[in-house]
C-alpha cells in the first residue's frame, strides 16, 4: 500500500506488530488527538489490531519494512515495535537516520501502562455506567444544582415529581419548583451561604418543605441537601420525595384519633377537652353550659333486623341530622354504640337547654329510609348544667347519663334534667 503525504493533525506515528499490545495501543491513540497513527503492520493479516485499523481507514501492512518506507516523508515518526523481530530498529534507523524506535523492554513497560491505563478506564465507564444507571432508576428525585442556583442535573423520578422534561429545567434557576415567599429568598439564601457558610438545609435530612410542580399545584416534599466539589467547581445536591400520601396518612391518622371512624363525629378524647374548655371560659364569663346525653330508643331492633350494615348506615344518618340540629358553636360526640353526648355553649337558661333537647328529638323523628325500608327511631336526653349540678367534667357528664336513664324509665323518645332526679 502507498500512503499519500498529507498535512496530518497530531504526532505522527507507527506501530509494528498488531496484537493485543499493539491493538491497545492503537485503541488508545485512535481517542487522543494529540496523535495521528500513520499506519501499523503486522505478518498476520488477521491480527486484532489490523481488522481494528481498517475499521477506522488506517492503512495497514503485512509488511513492517514496506510501512516503514510508506512513513519516510515523516521525519519526526515515531515507530513503536511491539513485534519480536529486533532488525526492526536497524530498518528505522536506514530510514530516518536515527534512533526513532521504541522496543524491546520500552514497549513492554509502555504496553502494561497502556493495559492498565485501559483497564482503569474500563472500571470507571462501567462505576459511572452503573451510578447512572442508579439515578435513573433510583424512586428519590436527585436535583443538582450550582452555585448560581442553576439545575444541571434532574433524574426520571424528579421529572415524574415536578411534571417537567429534564430538558425544561436544565440550566433554570431551581427557584422555579418553590412557592413564594421561599422562590424570592432562594438567591438570597445561596449567596448568604457561600459568603458565610452557614445554612439551614444543608446536612439536615429529610427536612419538610413545600414544592411547586409544573401545573402550579403546590405539595409536602422532603428533602435532603448536600454539598459536593467536582473539577474545582461547587456544586449542591438535593434529594427530594413527594410525601403527599404519606401526610394524608398522618392527617388522617391525626383526625380519628380525636373522631370516630364510622360517624366522623368528635369522640369522647376530644369531647372531653371541649367541655373542660367551655367550663373555664363558662366560669370567667359566669354563664351556663348544658351537657346533653343522648340514647336512641329503637336501635337495637334495627341493627338485628337490618344487620350491622344496617345499624351502621343508620348512625351516619342520625350524626348528620344531629350536626344540623345543633348550634356551630355547640358540639356533638359519639361516645358509645348508639350513645352521643352534647356541649351547649352560653345556653343561658334550662328553657333554652330543652328547646335544644325537643329540637333533637324532632330531628330523630322523622323516618330514616334504610335498605328500601322506613324505619323509626327516638332519642331519651338527659341534660346537667355547668355549673348548677356540678363543676368537674366527669360528674356532669355522669349525671347527665343517670337522667337519661330515667328517661328510659319514664317512657323514651323525651328530656329531663338531672335537676329532676328523685332525691335519694
Amino acid at each position: 500500500m502507498t500512503m499519500t503525504i498529507q498535512k496530518i493533525h497530531g504526532y505522527p506515528v507507527l506501530i509494528i506488530g498488531a496484537g493485543r499490545g499493539g491493538h491497545a495501543l492503537l485503541e488508545m491513540f485512535i481517542e487522543d488527538t494529540l496523535v495521528k497513527v500513520l499506519a501499523i503492520a503486522d505478518t498476520n493479516p488477521d491480527a486484532p489490531g489490523i481488522k481494528l485499523a481498517q475499521d477506522h481507514g488506517i492503512p495497514t501492512y503485512t509488511n513492517p519494512v514496506e510501512a516503514i518506507l510508506a512513513c519516510k516523508d515523516y521525519p519526526d515518526c515515531i515507530v513503536y515495535n511491539l513485534s519480536h523481530d529486533d532488525s526492526i530498529a536497524a530498518e528505522v534507523s536506514k530510514v530516518f537516520g536515527d534512533n526513532r524506535v521504541a522496543g524491546g523492554p520500552e514497549v513492554k513497560l509502555f504496553w502494561q501502562m497502556v493495559t492498565n491505563l485501559k483497564q482503569t478506564k474500563g472500571e470507571l465507564e462501567e462505576s459511572q455506567n452503573q451510578l447512572q444507571s442508579i439515578i435513573r432508576n433510583v424512586m428519590d428525585g436527585i436535583i443538582t444544582i450550582n452555585e448560581s442556583g442553576e439545575i444541571q442535573g434532574f433524574n426520571p423520578a424528579a421529572e415524574q415529581i415536578f411534571g417537567y422534561s429534564q430538558q425544561e429545567v436544565l440550566g433554570k434557576n431551581v427557584k422555579m419548583l418553590m412557592p413564594e415567599p421561599d422562590r424570592s429568598k432562594h438567591d438570597g439564601y445561596i449567596s448568604r451561604y457561600l459568603s458565610t457558610g452557614q445554612g439551614k438545609i444543608l446536612g439536615v435530612r429529610g427536612r419538610e418543605v413545600i414544592a411547586v410542580r409544573r401545573n402550579g399545584e403546590k405539595f409536602p416534599m422532603e428533602l435532603s441537601a448536600s454539598e459536593m466539589r467536582l473539577g474545582g467547581l461547587r456544586y449542591f445536591i438535593g434529594i427530594v420525595r413527594d410525601i403527599t400520601e404519606r401526610k394524608l396518612v398522618e392527617e388522617k391518622l391525626a383526625y380519628f384519633a380525636h373522631h370516630d371512624y364510622l360517624t366522623e363525629l368528635p369522640n369522647r378524647i376530644l369531647f372531653l377537652n371541649r367541655l373542660e374548655h367551655a367550663n373555664l371560659l363558662a366560669k370567667r364569663n359566669n354563664y351556663k353550659v348544658a351537657v346533653l346525653f343522648l340514647d336512641l330508643d329503637g336501635f337495637k331492633k334495627i341493627n338485628d333486623t337490618l344487620g350491622h350494615d344496617g345499624g351502621d348506615q343508620l348512625l351516619r344518618e342520625v350524626s348528620r341530622r344531629l350536626k344540623e340540629a345543633i348550634r356551630s358553636s355547640d358540639m356533638v360526640a359519639r361516645v358509645g354504640g348508639d350513645e352521643f353526648t352534647f356541649v351547649l355553649i352560653n345556653i343561658g337558661s334550662y328553657e333554652n337547654a330543652a328547646l335544644m333537647a325537643n329540637k333533637i328529638i324532632a330531628a330523630l323523628s322523622k323516618p330514616f329510609e334504610l335498605k328500601g325500608q322506613q324505619c323509626h327511631v327516638g332519642g331519651s336526653i338527659g341534660i346537667s348544667i355547668y355549673p348548677d349540678d356540678a363543676q368537674d367534667t366527669e360528674t356532669l357528664i355522669r349525671q347527665a347519663d343517670e337522667a337519661m336513664y330515667l328517661v328510659k324509665r319514664s317512657g323514651k323518645n323525651a328530656h329531663k334534667f338531672y335537676r329532676d332526679m328523685p332525691q335519694k
